[in-house]
């Protein structure tokens, strides 16, 4: 285990000895799991030290899964090119809390453990992960609200549906003009725009949308507002409500795709590199309903392990009041992606586990014949967040299995620009039931 990124992708050999800040061993990863062991709840201590403590209570309450071995995630070319072009000018601010000199790819390509700031390092780079670097619409997903429980049977309590899910990066472009940046960004500041709308279902909801802007400064807070077709008002949202769950659900919106906080109203620790499992490939899409856990998560898929960054996030005192006393985040050093998080409460006891389940493929699904990569890259086809004191579970589903096509992510094909994301575009959705365009 090496306490700094590997950058074999280049052909850099680096060689470093460095301790932790925490020390994590790996004692015996590798030899209490094997390709081909499938773990329930009659095993679930196999596991135990192989993944998050909210992941392991899932096991616990049904949840399951199948080893395989573990395989090699590369990034699309375009952005390891860009990292290789410019990581070398970016730094943090002398505070620690912003980042400088920014263009596009990997902001930070090499973790120095013994880094005071690598853990906001290794969130920088979150923010700016391969995933998606331009833009993204996810076209018909869907959540369900269920309580989990050993060989519980499925209940639906609620039930939501979503037209698009899509976003556009005004920095780090490496795929889609303009590139690497939008000029409008020297204007407007945005690192980045977010649009989830038109509510589909339920009813009660039908036409509700949220559009969110991320600044670069580092004092100035997400716009962020809600549309009410009620109403007919848009709703500017504070920046405590976005630790909020909507509803009856337990996502809220800091937490879409894993943690998507302001970086800036977190204090960071890196907590160490560990061998962990994680389902970054599964092998169906549509993904599968857990059919032993009530229906709280996506089971039984492929795991595999993973080499993870453990990075614990406090709320920065003074910048917001959340939630969560602290989260703490485990996070896949090739995809720069959250694979779990869990979160914890005021009284210091876990509250809160999301998980996600990510494809690795040029394709999202199977089936698709117009969204195809001559690469393959991450998508994100499940997350789950559940309240692991009350057992009360939102999963979603990316694409949904209703969707009316196997065409589901548009990643960096330019599916969404800058006029997608406005008031009127939101307002014209909700009217209509789909997508500003049409779709």
């Amino acid at each position: 285990m090496s306490p700094i990124r590997r950058l074999g992708r280049w052909g850099i050999a680096v060689i470093a000895a460095l301790t932790f800040v925490t020390a994590i061993t790996q004692s015996s990863a590798r030899a209490q799991v094997k390709p081909g062991d499938f773990i329930t709840w009659d095993n679930a201590a196999k596991v135990k030290d192989l993944v998050s403590p909210g992941q392991y209570l899932r096991i616990v309450n049904g949840m399951t899964l199948k080893v395989v071995g573990p395989e090699r995630i590369d990034w699309p070319p375009p952005y390891r090119e860009a990292t290789e072009k410019y990581s070398s000018q970016v730094s943090l601010s002398r505070d620690g809390r912003s980042l400088a000199g920014y263009v596009a790819g990997e902001p930070f390509p090499i973790i120095d453990a013994n880094d005071e700031h690598a853990g906001a390092k290794i969130m920088w780079n979150v923010v700016f992960r391969p995933i998606s670097s331009d833009d993204y619409d996810l076209r018909w997903f869907d959540g369900i609200s269920v309580y989990w429980g050993r060989n519980t049977p499925y209940r639906e309590i609620y039930y939501s549906a979503v037209g698009h899910y899509a976003g556009y990066n005004e920095v780090g472009r490496t795929e889609v003009d303009p590139m690497p940046l939008d000029p409008d960004f020297r204007i407007t500041g945005r690192y980045y725009m977010f649009g989830l709308f038109p509510i589909l279902a339920p009813a009660t909801a039908r036409g509700l949308g949220i559009l969110k802007f991320r600044y670069a400064g580092p004092d100035r807070e997400d716009d962020t507002w809600l549309w009410t077709p009620g109403s007919r008002r848009f709703r500017r949202l504070n920046n405590s409500m976005l630790d909020v769950a909507a509803g009856p659900l337990t996502y809220d919106p800091n937490h879409y795709q894993g943690f998507s906080g302001k970086n800036e109203n977190y204090e960071f620790r890196f907590l160490g590199e560990k061998r962990m499992l994680a389902a970054v490939n599964v092998d169906q899409v549509p993904d599968r309903r857990c059919a032993t856990d009530g229906g709280a998560s996506h089971c039984p898929d492929p795991w595999e392990l993973r080499t993870m960054y453990l990075v614990e996030a406090r709320p920065r005192p003074g910048r917001f009041i959340s939630l969560y006393s602290r989260e703490v985040m485990y996070i896949d050093t090739e995809a720069d992606f959250v694979m779990s998080d869990d979160m914890y409460n005021g009284d210091s006891e876990l509250w809160k586990n999301e998980t996600s389940w990510m494809r690795y493929a040029d394709r999202a699904e199977p089936g698709a014949r117009i969204a195809l990569y001559p690469f393959k890259r991450e998508f994100q086809v499940g997350s789950s967040t559940v309240d692991v004191q009350s057992g009360f579970a939102t999963v979603s589903y990316h694409p949904s299995p209703n969707a009316p096509s196997h065409e589901s992510w548009f990643i960096n094909m330019g599916a969404v620009n800058r006029t997608w994301f406005t008031p009127e575009q939101l307002v014209r959705a909700a009217m209509v039931g789909h997508g500003p365009s049409g779709d």
